[in-house]
């Protein structure tokens, strides 16, 4: 674990780039890499993940938490923030807050030629769930005996 006054350098942190989602889904997220900056610190209750969405990629398909809060801050470039109020430009420097159990899915897209870098940040609860709001995914709590499946709960 890192030292409290130990400064991290988000390229140090370990990078994922690929994605949980069953197919259809997964090809539209990538190429996509996050680095879990949380766990890098040693947080156990705040999650904070630095990502970088490729160009015509999208964060994730449009969902809402059910118990997670979410908070996206961007860091460089320009993402397309989609809600049910339609589509905003969200550009650097800016953010955007996502309630848990605020049945508004949300996502991000870059429509942009580079890259954008941001953060994710939201609270870790064991017991958090998702809801798709355009497609038939479900993410389901971690005792669910399938973690992705259709909404009627057949598996993927």
């Amino acid at each position: 674990m890192k030292s409290i006054a130990a400064p991290i350098n988000p390229l140090d942190a370990s990078a994922r780039s690929g994605s949980g989602y069953p197919e259809p889904f997964r090809s539209q997220v990538l190429p996509r890499e996050k680095r879990a900056l949380g766990d890098t610190a040693g947080l156990t209750k705040i999650g904070v993940n630095h990502t970088t969405l490729g160009p015509g990629a999208a964060s994730s398909m449009r969902h809402w938490h059910t118990r997670e809060d979410e908070l996206v801050f961007v860091l460089s470039g320009e993402l397309v923030l989609v809600t049910d109020a339609g589509e905003r430009p969200l550009r650097a420097g800016q953010c955007a807050g996502f309630p848990a159990g605020h049945a508004d899915g949300h996502q991000l897209v870059n429509r942009g030629t580079t890259p954008a870098v941001y953060l994710e940040i939201s609270n870790r609860d064991a017991e958090d769930a998702a809801h798709y709001s355009d497609v038939d995914l479900r993410w389901n709590a971690p005792d669910a005996r399938d973690r992705y499946t259709h909404k009627d709960g057949r598996p993927y």
